[in-house]
């Protein structure tokens, strides 16, 4: 490949290619853990993980865990899972899973070492025969190293970098363009884990762009061509349907296209869709949206123009809701049309968003294990005052039984990718300009900060 100057923002919409270093160095990868790690904003967790005063998790990524624990009502605090005396743990997490999570019920964390002991709010509270340090052990080598934690979205997140700008100076433009859909307000559905043989990247890729819907999702055609719009969102990206088959525009968003299939009968294609949806994702919708829609056909006559169907639909599920006591965001089609479809958000989280629902990624490197990585699928949604079902992280095996059609079919790319990377014919990653910014733009940032070659213009 030749060396030509690191892409701009404004060069992503040319072809670019970049190489495979990101996804099967070692080096790289033990790299990430002080370059990449140790400098963002992550997303931990959800504040309902933490509802009582004393209530901990953990977050684990690269070597270190984070401590996230609810000091008082309105108070959350972070610190570094270790104890100042000698390296041990505080809180003993399972090995290769989503964490610990409990409640420090005597209102300390205890090292089971030595018996140094702190409080909620980190400070050392029981130290056996400190006299023998002759003054040297002031309080600030003895309390918990603090973490940065903040929420947003009803998420929290975390950041080890002392000197870090704001989560929402992170997180911007995204957090202004999705704040419509009021992610707090939203409780989890679902949330499972699994191990995969491949690289974290590899795994978040897989979920970045609907460019790979036609060939890996096939039973999915009947919808729509699926040809979309990614865009550079600072250090995030989002994507969206065009209304056109060709990149004319850059700036194409559709706000109907594909919501009620491609059929004869938008009825029947948006009820068929709406069920399709929930049987072979088991999210990106809802059981009240999918009523809504198993309804259409007997509510409205056949020929009813598909923005029709569609505008009867939202109705519907609005005052379904409201039946159940649930209020529907107030999001224009505007505010639809600029978030688009799904998300990346800088560097490790996906989400698909809706009025009522998400359906987000993570994964997590494996330790530095360049070819492991923890991947999770979490649906949230809205359910009526006190009635969102009781979860726990779920270990799942990646079959279609455990993970339903869609996550399988994309499962099935992701080992095979990490295996094809290390390959002597391959010549290097060839993104989609116009359907894979997304994954451009996220190798650009990425290469900020490791300090290596970002993408380049392809001859």
């Amino acid at each position: 490949m030749d060396k030509q100057a690191n892409v701009s923002v404004e060069e992503l919409a040319e072809p670019l290619i970049f190489p495979v270093d990101a996804y099967i160095s070692r080096d790289y990868a033990e790299a990430e853990a002080d370059r990449l790690w140790a400098k963002v904003w992550q997303h931990a967790g959800r504040i309902e993980d933490i509802p009582e005063v004393g209530d901990y998790i953990t977050y684990e990524i690269a070597n270190d865990s984070v401590l996230i624990v609810r000091t008082a009502p309105d108070t959350i605090k972070a610190f570094h899972n270790v104890c100042p005396h000698r390296g041990r743990r505080l809180v003993r997490v399972p090995k290769g899973g989503n964490g610990a999570r409990g409640n420090a019920k005597t209102g300390q964390f205890f090292c089971g070492f030595h018996g140094w002991a702190f409080d909620l709010e980190g400070n050392n509270t029981e130290l056996l025969d400190k006299d023998d340090w002759k003054g040297a052990l002031t309080d600030s080598r003895t309390c918990l190293t603090p973490v940065h934690v903040d929420t947003w979205g009803g998420w929290l997140w975390i950041n080890m970098d002392p000197d870090c700008v704001s989560l929402r100076e992170f997180l911007e433009p995204a957090a202004s363009l999705l704040e419509p859909f009021q992610f707090e307000k939203m409780r989890y559905r679902f949330r499972q884990w699994v191990v995969f043989d491949c690289n974290w990247k590899v795994a978040l890729e897989a979920f970045m762009e609907p460019y790979h819907v036609a060939a890996t999702h096939p039973q999915l055609k009947k919808y729509g061509d699926f040809y979309a719009w990614s865009r550079a969102q600072g250090l995030h990206g989002n994507d969206g349907y065009d209304t056109h088959s060709h990149a004319e525009e850059d700036t194409a968003a559709a706000t109907t296209v594909h919501r009620t299939g491609k059929g004869n009968d938008a009825r029947k294609m948006m009820a068929q869709m709406q069920k399709e949806f929930w049987d072979t994702v088991g999210a990106s919708t809802t059981e009240v949206l999918v009523n809504a829609a198993a309804r259409l056909v007997d509510e409205l006559p056949e020929g009813t123009p598909a923005d029709k169907v569609h505008e009867h639909w939202l109705a519907s599920c609005k005052a379904d809701y409201a039946a159940m006591g649930i209020e529907w965001p107030e999001i224009s089609d505007q505010q639809m049309a600029d978030a688009g479809l799904a998300w990346h958000i800088f560097p490790n989280f996906s989400m698909i968003p809706g009025p009522t629902f998400a359906l987000y990624y993570r994964t997590r490197p494996y330790g530095t294990d360049p070819d492991k990585c923890i991947y999770e699928a979490i649906a949230i949604e809205r359910f009526p005052e006190g009635e969102a079902p009781h979860t726990e992280w779920t270990f799942a095996e990646p079959t279609e039984d455990n993970w339903r059609m869609v996550i399988a079919q994309d499962f099935s790319n992701m080992e095979l990718v990490q295996e094809g990377l290390k390959s002597r014919g391959f010549r290097g990653n060839l993104p989609n300009p116009h359907q894979e910014r997304k994954v451009s733009n996220f190798h650009r940032n990425l290469a900020e900060y490791m300090g290596t070659g970002a993408p380049q213009k392809l001859d």
